[in-house]
């Protein structure tokens, strides 16, 4: 059996997009990053502590099971770009994004039948082309943006803003599909195509 240590439907239809049987357990972590942690180590330390905690959170604990999550962050010169508070904050992300290229961080984990977490990371370029004012606050308005990092989501209206993607689309909506079907073949999952 495996279990997805999250409760994001955008990682949820990624697994069920390359045939993954899962059953979804909710995790709750704190995500603050620790002094001069990089974005690079924080995305790998946040989705192996929501594996550590799904395995706690499996019914029974069997060690038959599989415990997988992922986490993904948006990074600007150096600077992560959370979820935004409020329809402000939402401006004031995208207005930083218009023109510039930024990078998605999307991390991996899986704990194996003995208990030993691995970790992938997928890091992708994305370039926003000059956005409008407008167009900006009329996104910000829409419910879309509000639970996502960095203000937006690829497979959403935000599409239109994006002039060039550097890596994976999968990735970049959350769940790296390449280093996720990487870590499920090593830990003996086999992929059957239908």
């Amino acid at each position: 059996m495996i279990y997805l240590a999250s409760s994001s439907p955008r990682r949820a239809e990624l697994m069920r997009q390359i045939g993954v049987e899962f059953d979804i357990i909710e995790v709750d972590i704190d995500e603050t990053p620790r002094v001069d942690e990089s974005i690079e180590k924080l995305v790998l330390r946040l989705c192996q502590e929501k594996v550590i905690q799904g395995r706690l959170q499996v019914p029974g604990r069997s060690v038959q099971n599989l415990v997988l999550a992922a986490d993904t962050l948006i990074g600007l010169q150096g600077k992560i770009l959370g979820k935004p508070a409020s329809n402000l904050k939402c401006c004031e992300m995208l207005q930083l994004l218009s023109g510039k290229t930024h990078q998605v961080y999307s991390a991996v984990a899986l704990m194996n039948q003995e208990g030993e977490v691995n970790a992938r990371l997928s890091v992708n370029d994305i370039t926003f082309r000059p956005l409008k004012s407008e167009e900006i606050k009329q996104y910000c308005d829409t419910a879309e943006p509000h639970d996502k990092a960095g203000a937006y989501a690829i497979q959403g209206m935000a599409a239109i803003f994006i002039k060039h993607l550097s890596g994976s689309y999968s990735s970049v909506m959350g769940m790296p599909l390449y280093e996720t079907a990487e870590l499920l073949q090593q830990a003996g999952y086999r992929f059957q195509v239908k």
